[in-house]
């Protein structure tokens, strides 16, 4: 089952991986668990670059994560990560992320998303999204 990245969705966060020799499986391609870390890695800089403390007493979870694998990527690549949010809630957005090859512009190896929920880790319960991130993710 392939989930379709939606049309509408703000552009929030982009970056370069290279890709290690390391990365790849014994197939010589990029190991599935690797396409998840990228869009982690993405994601979690685009966090840090807007002021997000990991250390507070409510912050995001990942709810759910997906991706699609469209065209197998190998050592050497570097591989550019775009990083997009959709469909604020009170507690929750989307995160959106799409993979392509430096050295093949616009062609999408992978895409995929999570849902991130916002919480309070002291209650461990679902808390509303605070004005300082909505007013970012608007």
């Amino acid at each position: 089952m392939r989930y379709a990245i939606p049309d509408n969705k703000k552009l929030v966060h982009e970056q370069v991986i290279p890709v290690r020799w390391g990365d790849m499986d014994a197939l010589r391609h990029l190991n599935n668990t690797t396409y998840f870390r990228y869009m982690e890695t993405s994601r979690i800089d685009w966090m840090r670059s807007i002021g997000m403390d990991f250390e507070a007493e409510e912050g995001v979870v990942v709810l759910n994560a997906f991706c699609n694998f469209h065209q197998q990527i190998r050592y050497p690549a570097d591989v550019l990560i775009k990083t997009y949010v959709s469909d604020l809630a009170r507690t929750t957005f989307e995160s959106w992320s799409t993979m392509e090859r430096v050295d093949q512009p616009g062609v999408v190896c992978a895409d995929g998303g999570s849902t991130i929920v916002w919480v309070n880790f002291r209650e461990e319960k679902a808390a509303p999204v605070p004005g300082w991130l909505r007013a970012l993710l608007g």
